[in-house]
Parts: structure tokens; C-alpha cells; sequence
């Protein structure tokens, strides 16, 4: 497993910061597109909405959700649709997972985690696996989330660990003991086999 490096007490905008380092720096090292994958939920909403005001070279840049509900663009559920709102009108690119046909190398992979050590839509009942031959995948969720009960469409282990690093932000002292008991091998939750499996920089901010 690779080293996690944890930053703590970080702001929106001091994530923001570091988010537009990281991509001004994979921008400039060549003149072809690239490609991240961004977490849903709410969490990541405020850091969003900040790194959007970026001067960066916003039409290059590819946003992959690592998953979303499977419900119109238009539905309060829909991460897809919350990216869209935000990227597009600056020029970025925000693929529909529904659509997509090969997944990409990433410059960057971006994770939020969930109370059960659940990372994109990879939750425990589903037995994600780092050798699945599949990128990404369409499942349930059991039990479903109360506040989000649809079906799913999700990157797998694999497709998130085709990238050049990880990032996690991870708010709230029960998740961070969740987090840091997978950093140690202490539990076989999704995000412990994702890390276990990972060969690459993790940062997480708290």
C-alpha cells in the first residue's frame, strides 16, 4: 500500500487550492486533454464551487463522477447533473457514466467515503473486488440509503486505481477512525481494499 499523506483542518478553498495545483501541473505537462474522477454527495458541493472559479484550461479537463443514483440529470439526486451544473459552463467536459464506453487513465482520482467504508458506489454488500475485469459497474446498494434509494452505476476498484493519485476528503472524527483503521489493515472494507491495492500518492484532507 502506498503511503497516505493526511492534511488536517483544510478549508473548501484550501482544497480548492491544491486541486488546481495538481491539475495546472498534469495541464502543463503536455498539450493533450486529461481526465479526473469527482466524488457525489454534498461534501465535495462547496469545493466545486470553488475550484470552478480557476483559471485553469477548463476544456482539456475531463470530469468522470465516480458514481451516481440512476436517475434523470435533472433529479436532486443526480451527481452527474450537480458536476454538469458547475463544469460545463466554464468548458469542462462531464461524462455520463451511462454512456461511457472505455475508461481513461486519470490524473487524478478524487474519493469520498461513506460511514461503512464505502468509497464511489462501492458499498460492503456488493464484495468490490481489485482484480474485478470490469471498469464500471451497475448495482444495488443493501441496505439502500434512506436518502438516496435508487440503484447505482459505479467506477470499480480497478478503474479508480488507473490513476496517478488518490484523494480522499474524509469530514467527521467516526469516518476518520473508519478511514485510519483501513490505512492499517484493521478492517476489509471497500476503502481498506482500495488502499491496500493502491500504488500510488494518497492524500486525504480532514
Amino acid at each position: 500500500m502506498a503511503k497516505v499523506t493526511i492534511i488536517e483542518g483544510s478549508g473548501h478553498g484550501a482544497i480548492a487550492d491544491w486541486l488546481e495545483a495538481r491539475l495546472a501541473r498534469h495541464l502543463a505537462a503536455g498539450p493533450g486533454p486529461i481526465a479526473i474522477t469527482v466524488p457525489g454527495g454534498s461534501t465535495p458541493l462547496p469545493i466545486f464551487a470553488e475550484l470552478a472559479k480557476r483559471a485553469l484550461d477548463w476544456p482539456r479537463i475531463a470530469l468522470w463522477p465516480g458514481d451516481d443514483r440512476i436517475v434523470p440529470e435533472d433529479h436532486a439526486a443526480s451527481n452527474t447533473g450537480k458536476i454538469r451544473d458547475l463544469f460545463e459552463p466554464v468548458g469542462a467536459h462531464v461524462i455520463r457514466l451511462q454512456d461511457a464506453h472505455e475508461v481513461p487513465h486519470f490524473a487524478l482520482a478524487w474519493l469520498g467515503m461513506g460511514g461503512d467504508g464505502h468509497i464511489a458506489s462501492l458499498f460492503p454488500n456488493t464484495d468490490p473486488r481489485t482484480d474485478d475485469p470490469q471498469s464500471i459497474r451497475r448495482l444495488t446498494p443493501d441496505p439502500l440509503p434512506p436518502e438516496a434509494p435508487f440503484d447505482r452505476i459505479t467506477l470499480t476498484i480497478p478503474a479508480l486505481l488507473e490513476s496517478d493519485e488518490l484523494l480522499f476528503v474524509i469530514r467527521g472524527d467516526d469516518k476518520r477512525a473508519t478511514f485510519e483503521a483501513a490505512m492499517r489493515g484493521e478492517n476489509d472494507l471497500p476503502v481498506a481494499r482500495l488502499l491496500a491495492a493502491s500504488h500510488q500518492r494518497v492524500t486525504c484532507f480532514t
